[in-house]
C-alpha cells in the first residue's frame, strides 16, 4: 500500500528588510532566460537520519535566499511590456510534510512510484506564484526528503546547484559562512559591437518557422517509460580506455548511450541521428562569466551522425563528433546569440523556447543534460551528503540526464525516458561495450 504524504504546514519565508539583497528592481529576462524552459524544474534528494530539524533548515534557507534575490522575487511585466523578475522579496514557499514509514522502506519502491507527492505542485503562469518552492518530508525514522522546484527562466542547473550548496552551508555553519553568487545578469547579454548574429538562432534555440522540433511525433503517455541505469566507476574507466585520448566522463558515456539507444531503436541505417547537448557557456564567453553567476547561461550543441556510421564507428570517432560539436559553441557563437537577443529585444519580437511538450518522441534523436559537475556531495546540512537523488518523471521519449551517483563513489547514474517498444532491447545491450 502506498504511503500517504501529509502536508502539515505551509509557510512563505520572506527575507527581512535588513538582510534582503532585492531592491525592488524589475529585471528583464535575458535571451538566455527566454531560451530556457518556461516552467518549474523539480529536484528531489533524500538524507538518512539524523537530519536537521525543519526549523534549522528554514532558518538557513531564509539566510541563503536573501543573497539570491531572484528566487524570492516574482514574475511581472516592466514598463516596456517585457516579462521580468520583480526583486520584491515576496519570499519562497516551504511545505512541511510527514510520511508514516521509514525512509529505508520507502526508497526502493514507494518513493519512485509517488515522486510527485514529494515536491510542491507549482502552477506555472499563476499570478504571484513563488519562483522557488520546497517541501520537507520527514519520515518516522527521522530520515528526510527535500523536494525543490524552481522556475527555469530564473536559473539554470549550475545556478541551482550553487544555491543548494549555499543553503546547506548556511544550515551546517549556523549561517556563519554564507556564499554569495554573482548576480549581474547584464554581464551575460552585453554585445561587444552592434547586433549582427552569424547563426540562425531563431530556428536553433527558439521555435521558428524552420525549427526541427516541429517534425517530432507525439506518443501516448503510457508508452513512455522511465529507466535508471547505474554505470560503476570501473565501467567508466573501461570506456575511457577504449577512447584512448583524453576525454570527459560525460562525453564517453554519451557516446556509449547514443550508440545503444540508436541500436535499440532499430533505425534505418541511412537515417541521421543527433543529440541536443546542453552546454554551460559561462567559461566560453570572452571575457568569461564567473561560474557562480546566478541565472541562465546555457546553449546547445548538436552532434550529428548517420546511423550506419554511428553504429559501426568506434568510441574515439563518436566522442570526437561530440567534442567537435561542443567546441563550436564558442565565444563567436555566444556573441552571435547575444546579438540576436539584443536585436529581438529592440524590435519587441516574441520568442518561444524549443522545450518539448509531454508525450513528444525525439526519435531518432536524443536530448541530454549533464549534472556531473554539480556539487551533490556539498549538499551537507550537517550530517553528510544526500543518500539518494530521486529523479522526477521524464515525460519525453529520448530525454536523459547523467548525475553523479550518491550511492557509489565514482559511479554515474543515467535517468532516461524511452518508448516502451525500445526498452527491452536497450536494457539488454546497455552494458555491452563495443
Amino acid at each position: 500500500m502506498a504511503v500517504i504524504v501529509e502536508i502539515t504546514q505551509r509557510t512563505v519565508l520572506r527575507p527581512s528588510s535588513g538582510s534582503a539583497w532585492g531592491d525592488g528592481k524589475k529585471v528583464p529576462l535575458t535571451v538566455f532566460d527566454c531560451a530556457s524552459t518556461d516552467g518549474y524544474i523539480p529536484t528531489v534528494f533524500a538524507w538518512n537520519a539524523p537530519a536537521p530539524a525543519n526549523s534549522a533548515l528554514m532558518d538557513g534557507l531564509l539566510d541563503a535566499v536573501a543573497r539570491f534575490p531572484h528566487l524570492a522575487g516574482r514574475f511581472a511585466v516592466d514598463d516596456h511590456g517585457r516579462k521580468c523578475i520583480h526583486l520584491n522579496d515576496a519570499g519562497v514557499l516551504v511545505l512541511e510534510a510527514t510520511a508514516a514509514t521509514d525512509l529505508a522502506e520507502a526508497l526502493p519502491h514507494d518513493v519512485p512510484a509517488h515522486i510527485s507527492e514529494l515536491y510542491p505542485d507549482a502552477e506555472n503562469g499563476r499570478a504571484g506564484e513563488p519562483l522557488f518552492q520546497v517541501q520537507l518530508t520527514r519520515y518516522t525514522c527521522g530520515g528526510l526528503i527535500i523536494g525543490m522546484v524552481s522556475h527555469h527562466q530564473v536559473a539554470d542547473g549550475q545556478s541551482m546547484s550553487g544555491f543548494s550548496t549555499a543553503w546547506a552551508t548556511a544550515v551546517r555553519t549556523d549561517s556563519t559562512v554564507l556564499p554569495s553568487p554573482f548576480n549581474d545578469r547584464a554581464t551575460t547579454v552585453n554585445p561587444r559591437s552592434p547586433p549582427a548574429p552569424a547563426f540562425d538562432h531563431r530556428n536553433i534555440e527558439f521555435k521558428g518557422e524552420h525549427s526541427p522540433s516541429h517534425s517530432y511525433r507525439v506518443l501516448p503517455m503510457d508508452r513512455i517509460k522511465n529507466l535508471a541505469v547505474h554505470f560503476p566507476e570501473e565501467f567508466v574507466a573501461d570506456l575511457k580506455s577504449r577512447v584512448g585520448a583524453r576525454c570527459s566522463t560525460f562525453q564517453c558515456l554519451l557516446a556509449h548511450v547514443w550508440k545503444k539507444v540508436t541500436a535499440a531503436r532499430d533505425l534505418d541505417p541511412e537515417d541521421f541521428t543527433q543529440v541536443r547537448v546542453a552546454v554551460n557557456c559561462r567559461g566560453r564567453a570572452e571575457p568569461p562569466v564567473p561560474m557562480d553567476f546566478f541565472g541562465n547561461m546555457v546553449l546547445w550543441a548538436f552532434p550529428r551522425m548517420q546511423v550506419r556510421d554511428l553504429l559501426s564507428s568506434g568510441y574515439p570517432a563518436v566522442v570526437g563528433a561530440i567534442g567537435e560539436a561542443v567546441a563550436r559553441v564558442d565565444d563567436e557563437y555566444v556573441q552571435s546569440f547575444v546579438y540576436f537577443g539584443r536585436g529581438t529585444q529592440d524590435g519587441g519580437q516574441e520568442l518561444a523556447a524549443t522545450a518539448a511538450t509531454p508525450g513528444t518522441s525525439f526519435c531518432p534523436d536524443l536530448e541530454v543534460d549533464s549534472w556531473l559537475g554539480f556539487r551533490f556531495h556539498d549538499m551537507d546540512f550537517g550530517h553528510g551528503p544526500p543518500c539518494a537523488f530521486l529523479p522526477p518523471d521524464l515525460p519525453i521519449d529520448g530525454i536523459m540526464v547523467f548525475v553523479p551517483s550518491c550511492a557509489a563513489k565514482g559511479g554515474v547514474d543515467l535517468f532516461i525516458a524511452l518508448d516502451d517498444e525500445h526498452v527491452e532491447a536497450f536494457e539488454h545491450i546497455c552494458y555491452s561495450i563495443d
